[in-house]
């Protein structure tokens, strides 16, 4: 009976780990996500390395500016075509106020996005702000994590674009691998702070919708 116990506990971690099984997973979380009540964070998509941004931002500048590239249009684009297509309802779409996370917002959503300084890249071209907790970055931390915590209107999915360094000050420094496209899934409650449920990559939804 031990062995067997044991060969049925391998089995159930097998089909846990596997494809069929996460799958399955995101198909339970996208039904959820259908009657509302989350708030998605995603990373802007793919940009173009070979433009640099020119501090202090130049918002209005688009030559300041590192922007998408036509990979991360792309993937913006099917991302968003996917969500649509899965039939996830989107509320407000917040963004950061530099150009590559607006369009991505835009791309995303499918709609006109509101670009908020909470969202704007909070390194400010620093190479060490990931590892300073405190003082600006502690307070960018806390108004992306208000953000978050804020229940969407009733049956909606709010979206928040952003960077890499607005996910590690508000979440912690294990986010730090968050990769362009990839999406940290909040479930929003009222009487507390939201709860992380999941991490899911763009060419996962995109494959969902596509199955």
């Amino acid at each position: 009976m031990n062995k067997l116990a044991s060969l049925i506990s391998c089995l159930v971690i097998f089909l846990l780990m596997s494809p069929q099984g996460y799958a399955a997973d995101l198909e339970g979380l996208v039904s959820s996500l259908k009657g509302g009540g989350y708030v998605m964070v995603f990373r802007h998509g793919a940009t173009d390395d070979s433009q640099k941004d020119v501090y202090p931002f130049k918002f209005d500048d688009m030559t300041a500016q590192r922007q998408l590239s036509e990979k991360g249009r792309g993937m913006a684009r099917e991302l968003g075509a996917a969500l649509k297509k899965l039939g996830v309802p989107i509320g407000e779409v917040y963004t950061s106020r530099l150009n590559r996370a607006v369009e991505t917002g835009k791309l995303l959503g499918g709609k006109d996005v509101s670009p908020v300084e909470a969202l704007t890249d909070s390194d400010a071209g620093s190479s060490s702000a990931m590892a300073n907790p405190d003082g600006k970055n502690g307070r960018a931390g806390r108004a992306v994590r208000d953000l978050v915590n804020a229940p969407p209107k009733a049956g909606l999915n709010n979206l928040a674009v952003t960077h890499k360094t607005n996910v590690t000050d508000a979440f912690g420094k294990e986010f730090a691998d968050i990769r362009e496209g990839e999406a940290l899934v909040y479930k929003t409650t009222s009487s507390g702070p939201a709860i992380l449920v999941t991490r899911v990559q763009a060419s996962e939804w995109i494959a969902l919708a596509g199955s």
